[in-house]
């Protein structure tokens, strides 16, 4: 068996920082530098300053992994560029954009959790976790995840597509919403598709999990048949909806997104059975 590609760890080791992997964030976009055409991130050595108080994410092909907030008033060093993370999604390979998504949140959660909200003393950080304590109450504080829901829809060889409104570009998805509180995962899927399309479900499955640092949420991937009612969108979230075959697609989200496998293992399934018949 292969070694994973990223090893993710919490205590940062005694050795160098010079040659490791140093994530600056600022709120979503990171500290980046652009060589002939390629993104790459800055290491401790450029970046000496900023290494010593960073955080210890993991091993990513045996190079070490930090990650740091990066203030407001902190200028990009000659060199280098804030970008929006969101942009290195189509840049860089899944593995390391997951690691990119680790510390946007990190740096998040380090500096918007220096002082307990319970009774403003400071924290203190926790060996061995991911954790801040209150050096007083002893309250902990964890980096922030939400959870969220994402549902393919099918219907015979169709599948349910929408196109969100606030969508960076003119493609069509899978459904998907926030857990709300007091609900079970089965239970938001089917608010959130009553809620921006209207029609009824059944048959639901999950599918599958995939991080997302943007809303710091966690997607969680489920199926479902279409049982009944006719598409109605909400005008809100939703700006179109309809249902799309295999060999009539829309612009779709891109490969890495777990949107997207739903919708190409439907594809596949459909192609499968159409082989077989």
């Amino acid at each position: 068996m292969s070694q994973p590609r990223f090893i993710p760890g919490h205590d940062a080791p005694t050795r160098s920082r010079d040659t490791a992997l140093l994530f600056a964030a600022r709120g979503l976009d990171l500290l980046i530098v652009e060589r002939d055409g390629a993104v790459h991130i800055p290491t401790g050595a450029e970046l000496p300053a900023l290494a010593a108080e960073a955080h210890f994410l993991g091993e990513l092909d045996g190079v070490d992994c930090y990650a740091v907030a990066l203030s407001k008033d902190t200028e990009p060093p000659a060199g280098m560029k804030l970008v929006p993370a969101r942009g290195l999604y189509t840049q860089v390979d899944e593995v390391l954009f997951g690691i990119v998504g680790r510390a946007l949140a990190t740096a998040e959660w380090d500096i918007t959790h220096r002082f307990c909200g319970r009774d403003g003393q400071p924290t203190v950080l926790v060996p061995g976790e991911r954790a801040r304590r209150c050096s007083v109450c002893r309250t902990p504080f964890y980096p922030r995840i939400s959870p969220a829901v994402i549902v393919l829809i099918t219907r015979g060889d169709s599948m349910l597509l929408a196109r969100n409104a606030n969508f960076p570009g003119a493609f069509f998805s899978t459904l998907a919403g926030f857990v709300d509180v007091g609900e079970s995962l089965e239970e938001t899927v089917v608010r959130e598709v009553k809620e921006e399309v209207g029609v009824e479900l059944k048959n639901l499955r999950y599918f599958g999990s995939q991080p997302w640092p943007f809303g710091r949420s966690l997607m969680l991937g489920f199926t479902a048949e279409y049982a009944g009612g006719d598409i109605q969108v909400d005008g809100k979230e939703i700006a179109e909806a309809g249902w799309f075959t295999p060999d009539n697609l829309p612009n779709l989200p891109p490969p890495m997104s777990i949107a997207r496998q739903l919708i190409n293992s439907f594809i596949a399934q459909v192609k499968a059975r159409s082989t077989q018949g």
